[in-house]
């Protein structure tokens, strides 16, 4: 077999075929390449492979037309027929020749995410997992048109005949469709020559075990059935042919049955067996907190999906398939809105989107829309809208708390002092989380609201009223929660520092400048604090926090304080506050200016009234602008300290999943390098590799 490889392998390489099929395969790569990854930054290789998937429809015809159809047209396949080594060892040294030519490419291939991790942040597993797929995927396809190459001694008849195979199982997908849009028996078996759907799986961002044995299996299967269509051959024009005919042929349908089967019943294993979730954001598996919401799980959810089966999202449905197999009381059902279109009326009267999702547990449900499980945002440079996070779990996980839970707390936010809103995303967090939220004027009231689980003052830009501040400190001193931020202003806000006063924090008048360059970020009131470890960041301890324009917070020694205080965010120690904010003209230390450093995170816990306080000085510390900047830290820690204060307890009807990131930030190349890696990629590798194939092939012309 060594031998009939090395013959092989040099005759591909002898003429022009094997130099022709490495060019093309390249240079076609190359130029999706240099498109999304050099030029548009995307660090997913993923993309540019799936788009030369249909090359393969071309060049594996010109590669293996010749590899057995020339054998029989020259009449040396007596030889093989005669040889003293199995049919079976031929044909896998001819195969696995013609494999090693086109593994050449893919080694080539494997740099690509190395040289891209130069410019930035690479997902390598997902960039290795989705080669993995084109590898096999390619494989498979030679195998293909190794068979066919053994069934005629017309190369073009080869090149054609593997051309239509390949086509068909490069269309499966729509022919299936065409077929049946709900599916039946007969799309699920033509769907195991769905050569694309194993790839397009491993080009998603998982190692899936299912497609790895799908394309194994092929590849046997097809070099089998090769094997056989040769082996025909040495038999003679006896009495017996008809006998070993019927044989042979039983033989090929029993090995095709016996793949079928294997994979189908491989296709229902769970997925947590089958699938390795490569992402870097982890897409594809589920958090320890809805783990552990689900193994709780005592009562029947049922997750309504309006789709069919054959129109679902496939991402969505891998995330439902797990929650299945994490809890016995989850039970996903696919409507057909063809079917019933008014299925969904029975739980909401709004209009909802195909594959939205329902949440049913006795007399309780909650609609999930199909918009809210991608998070996206609009492209200003191309105004076009894209994908940004997956928030399947996150959605899910709340919806199945809501369902489940009948007492849901409720967080007042304080209004009539110039308040910062609570903004969209930490509105959101907010529903997630199940937690009911108001408004509260306190001009209006005279007292907080006994239902007010937390109470929330974001940032008052004007002061209390003596009597606002004494309906706060009376609400604390009965075992109250509350969330505050602090925003700086010229008015002396008396009244509203008297609340905080009141726990032992002097809130100093003027703006923390910060002078460590690795604790701001471009500008120094832009605050990257120290974060302390602690259950409310331990999420974030080791990442960023934005905190932009944070006043300074000192904690007032007490004797026989009763009160415990974490330091939840500081500032270094080369921080000071600038005083006169107003007159300022640079970032320098000024006479007057208080030398740090500060608190501008604080917990305060009273031991005899129970009150907790959680105080942050930078007022738009929790907005949508600051988060995006930490790519949702900021977030992670809102839900954390809303947490703390609306339970006493990781209680499960308060845990939140934040969303998924679907993408990774953008590579930065220079122009320079750009046109650099796209002529050598995209012109010289392709060219120099023709070059040499038309080289070596006129030199053997010549001889």
């Amino acid at each position: 077999m060594r031998a009939i490889f090395k013959r092989e392998f040099q005759a591909c390489f002898q003429s022009v075929i094997g130099w022709l099929f490495l060019s093309v395969t390249l240079a076609f790569y190359f130029l999706y390449y240099y498109v999304y990854n050099l030029n548009y930054g995307y660090p997913y290789i993923s993309y540019s492979l799936n788009a030369i998937a249909f090359i393969f429809l071309v060049t594996v015809p010109v590669l293996t037309m010749r590899v057995l159809a020339e054998e029989r047209h020259a009449k040396t396949d007596q030889l093989i027929l005669t040889a003293p080594v199995s049919v079976g060892k031929i044909v896998t040294g001819k195969y696995l020749a013609l494999a090693a030519v086109y593994s050449i490419a893919v080694a080539l291939i494997s740099l690509s995410p190395l040289f891209l991790g130069r410019f930035g942040s690479v997902p390598y597993a997902e960039s290795y997992a989705a080669i993995l797929g084109f590898w096999l995927y390619g494989l498979t396809c030679i195998a293909v048109g190794t068979f066919v190459s053994s069934l005629t001694e017309s190369q073009v008849i080869a090149a054609v005949l593997t051309f239509v195979l390949l086509f068909l199982g490069y269309m499966m997908d729509g022919i299936t469709q065409m077929i049946s849009s709900a599916g039946n028996l007969l799309t699920r078996l033509l769907g195991c020559y769905n050569l694309t759907a194993g790839m397009e799986r491993l080009t998603n961002g998982q190692l899936d075990i299912t497609a790895v044995i799908y394309y194994l299996s092929m590849i046997v299967l097809f070099l089998f059935l090769t094997t056989q269509s040769i082996q025909k051959r040495r038999w003679s024009a006896s009495l017996k042919k008809m006998g070993i005919g019927i044989f042979n042929a039983g033989f090929c349908i029993a090995a095709a049955a016996a793949v079928v089967i294997l994979n189908l019943t491989v296709d229902v294993l769970p997925a947590t067996l089958t699938n390795i979730d490569c992402t870097a954001a982890k897409l594809y598996s589920v958090t320890d907190d809805t783990k552990r919401i689900l193994s709780a799980l005592n009562q029947q959810v049922d997750l309504y999906v309006l789709a069919s089966e054959s129109s679902r999202d496939e991402q969505l449905a891998a995330t439902l398939q797990k929650y299945e197999e994490l809890s016995s009381n989850i039970q996903v059902t696919y409507v057909d809105p063809a079917v019933s279109p008014n299925f969904y009326q029975k739980y909401t009267q709004d209009q909802i989107s195909q594959n939205s999702l329902i949440a049913v547990c006795g007399e309780r449900s909650k609609v999930i829309d199909y918009s809210n499980i991608y998070e996206t945002e609009v492209d200003y440079q191309t105004y076009s809208s894209k994908t940004t996070g997956y928030d399947a779990e996150g959605q899910l996980t709340s919806a199945i708390q809501y369902v489940t839970n009948e007492d849901m707390p409720t967080v007042y936010t304080v209004t009539g002092h110039g308040e910062i809103s609570v903004s969209t995303r930490f509105k959101e967090l907010i529903e997630k989380m199940n937690l009911g939220l108001k408004e509260l004027n306190l001009l209006e009231t005279d007292a907080v609201p006994q239902d007010c689980k937390a109470l929330m003052i974001l940032g008052p830009s004007t002061d209390f009223s003596k009597d606002d501040a004494d309906k706060v400190r009376n609400y604390l001193a009965d075992g109250g929660k509350a969330l505050i931020t602090t925003q700086y202003t010229t008015d002396a806000m008396q009244n509203f520092k008297s609340i905080l006063e009141a726990y032992g924090l002097q809130l100093n008048n003027g703006m923390v400048i910060e002078q460590n360059q690795e604790r701001y970020y471009q500008n120094p009131m832009y605050l990257l604090p120290e974060i302390s470890y602690d259950t409310l960041t331990e999420k974030v301890a080791n990442e960023y926090i934005f905190a932009p324009y944070a006043q300074g917070l000192t904690i007032q020694e007490q004797e026989q304080d009763v009160r415990s205080y974490t330091e939840l965010l500081t500032t270094s120690e080369q921080a000071f506050l600038k005083s006169d904010v107003q007159n300022m003209t640079n970032f320098d230390k000024e006479e007057g200016d208080l030398q740090g450093p500060f608190t501008i995170g604080v917990s305060v816990i009273d031991s005899q009234s129970e009150a907790q306080l959680l105080v942050y000085t930078s007022a738009m510390l929790f907005s949508d602008s600051a988060d995006q900047q930490v790519s949702g830290n900021n977030s992670t820690l809102f839900a954390s300290s809303i947490r703390s204060l609306a339970a006493q307890s990781e209680s499960s009807s308060l845990i939140v999943i934040p969303v998924k990131p679907y993408t990774q930030e953008s590579l930065v190349l220079s122009q320079g390098t750009i046109l650099t890696a796209g002529f050598f990629s995209v012109l010289a590798i392709p060219v120099l590799l023709i070059a040499v194939g038309v080289l070596i092939w006129m030199r053997r012309r010549k001889a």
